[in-house]
């Protein structure tokens, strides 16, 4: 029958938060101090990763593009795009290798943080995949350059910083 029909009763309310970790708006500085500019990709809503990369101290949170945007452009246009956007939303695991590649075709050096199975291919197009922590799948950990155990990504800033002083 009709929803107006039944007897409603609110038993509860479940909210689920999973914050950025303490660290991660420091690390963001640092990166942007070393020159290396930060791109979150991500299957959440715009609203919450934008909400996410202005918490963490991001470049211009509020553009983002989606990837039912992605999916309209060609590579070429995707490429141009890459540069305007720092927010990624709603993107499938396809999207993400289209991305890292658009950023590959324009010469840069792309470094990718993963930990899901279908993080696996992009992983492996990047120049360097990192996978995050002792809990990611065997997927990504095969897939990835170097395992990053203690999942915080502060040692990536040490580790550009020694491989420069290298």
């Amino acid at each position: 029958g009709e929803q107006e029909a039944f007897k409603w009763k609110v038993l509860g309310l479940v909210a689920l938060s999973d914050p950025p970790k303490q660290n991660i708006a420091s690390v963001i500085t640092d990166f942007y101090g070393a020159g290396i500019e930060v791109k979150m990709i991500t299957g959440d809503y715009p609203q919450t990763a934008c909400g996410i990369a202005e918490q963490i101290g991001m470049k211009d949170p509020a553009r983002f593009m989606t990837g039912e945007e992605i999916n309209r452009l060609n590579e070429t246009e995707l490429a141009e795009a890459v540069y305007r956007v720092n927010v990624f939303a709603r993107i499938m695991p396809e999207m993400k290798l289209r991305i890292i590649n658009a950023l590959k075709s324009k010469g840069e050096v792309v470094a990718m943080t993963g930990d899901g199975v279908n993080d696996g291919p992009a992983l492996k197009a990047a120049h360097i995949g990192v996978a995050m922590g002792s809990r990611c799948s065997e997927g990504a950990r095969q897939a990835a350059s170097l395992v990053l155990v203690n999942e915080d990504l502060a040692s990536m800033v040490n580790a550009v910083a020694l491989g420069r002083i290298i």
